[in-house]
């Protein structure tokens, strides 16, 4: 088992900084999930799973003795709360059928759907800020942010919703100068250039949105008003 545990400690130095090769192969899976997302393509899932698995070793440096040895749970956590929305997204999308060879329609939230995204975001980052206080994370509140903006966006995703994307955007403006301030370099590079990515996911989707014939819209879509 030497073989293995070199593999899983196996590390990069780059200056004075030590980073491990895991954290950079756990972000080129979550790279590849999200070019798959934005293609919407069902292997989105499964990659990013496994990046998540990958990450979740990384980001609890004191206890997998990774080089930062700073613990960031919310950063661990949301790759466990990842992994387990992947699977309703993962099980969503491969139901789902698209004519266009995609694997879901893209659509804007209806208005209660946003409306649950902001009261789901306002409790979200109340309670995890406490429970991440109490556990000792580094910088908690921004943790706390990035993981219930992390599970929203993902569950967003699943639902096909257009939004999703700015909710990446709004997490990657956290993620990056706390991750860097923690030291997690390849990780803070990678939220940057997610941003970017994000800006065209957004733009993508919100083309095929209008491009694509509409799904069936929830019923208070038409309560509202909707013209459709």
């Amino acid at each position: 088992m030497n073989w293995l545990n070199e593999l899983v400690s196996a590390e990069l130095h780059i200056g004075g900084s030590t980073i491990l090769w895991r954290e950079i192969v756990g972000n080129g899976f979550g790279l590849a999930s999200a070019i798959l997302g934005m293609r919407r393509r069902v292997g989105a899932w499964p990659v990013g799973m496994i990046g998540n698995v990958v990450l979740f070793t990384v980001f609890l440096g004191g206890v997998f003795h990774a080089p930062q040895e700073k613990d960031l749970w919310g950063q661990a956590a949301r790759q466990v709360f990842f992994f387990a929305v992947s699977l309703y997204g993962w099980w969503r999308w491969r139901q789902a059928r698209n004519g266009d060879g995609g694997a879901i329609a893209p659509r804007w939230a209806t208005w209660r759907e946003r409306v649950g995204l902001l009261v789901a975001a306002a409790v979200g980052v109340v309670v995890f800020t406490y429970v991440l206080g109490l556990l000792g994370s580094w910088g908690p509140l921004s943790d706390a942010w990035i993981l219930t903006g992390s599970i929203l966006a993902t569950y967003g995703m699943a639902r096909g919703w257009v939004e999703f994307w700015l909710i990446w955007v709004a997490v990657d403006a956290v993620g990056v100068p706390l991750l860097f301030s923690a030291g997690f370099y390849p990780s803070a590079i990678l939220y940057i250039i997610y941003g970017g990515f994000c800006v065209a996911g957004f733009v993508a989707w919100l083309r095929l949105e209008r491009r694509i014939p509409a799904m069936p819209r929830p019923a208070d879509v038409v309560a509202a008003g909707d013209p459709s």
